[in-house]
């Protein structure tokens, strides 16, 4: 994210950790989302799946220019699981990632300082056993063509590796494809250069 202004990391995919401390036991979770509905509907489904649970803390960002994040206590005192998650997925610098962290009380309690040891470790834990990726921003285009133009086409996306979505060669040719966001200006003047004229679709 401080690299090229449309490069960001997230996560490749959903992994699970456990750690220990005093007797309680502390399941961490990290997913990958995109949106508030995701981690509504992720969160549902782990409280359903850990019902004998105390506390289900967590911490989310999301969005390549990181303009959503929320992180949640649920009941442990203020600042001490929440904030610690959150600021393990700012360490990182990740985003599109939610990370639960799922607590079994042990008996003995941990006190301000080792609930926020107990939850940035465990949520540290999650990120390490995954892998992170870097994604880039992209915009969708569609190109309507003769069927004759084809080729060319075709050469200006293998040159840029442009992703293809969909593309229809019956009696009117489309083109749907991608385009990563820094290189947009350059690429759409050579495509237009060459006659072609791409408009802007609403997936992306």
């Amino acid at each position: 994210m401080d690299k090229d202004s449309d490069t960001y990391q997230t996560i490749k995919f959903k992994s699970e950790s456990s750690y220990k401390e005093k007797g309680s036991k502390f399941i961490s979770l990290a997913i990958p989302v995109t949106t508030e509905a995701e981690v509504k509907s992720v969160m549902k489904e782990l409280k359903s799946n850990y019902q004998d649970a105390g506390h289900y803390c967590y911490g989310f960002r999301l969005g390549s220019h990181l303009e959503t994040y929320r992180f949640s206590d649920d009941g442990e005192p203020s600042g001490t699981a929440g904030k610690p998650i959150y600021g393990q997925i700012q360490s990182f610098e990740l985003t599109d990632i939610l990370i639960v962290v799922i607590r079994y009380f042990g008996g003995t309690k941990l006190g301000v300082g080792g609930l926020i040891q107990a939850y940035k470790e465990s949520a540290k834990l999650a990120i390490t056993n995954n892998t992170i990726i870097e994604k880039h921003e992209t915009l969708s285009y569609i190109i309507l063509f003769e069927y004759s133009k084809m080729n060319e086409l075709m050469r200006i996306i293998k040159k840029h590796h442009l992703t293809i979505i969909e593309q229809n060669f019956q009696e009117k040719c489309t083109l749907t494809f991608t385009i990563r966001k820094s290189q947009c200006t350059q690429i759409i003047l050579e495509l237009k250069n060459l006659q072609f004229h791409p408009k802007r679709t609403n997936t992306n």
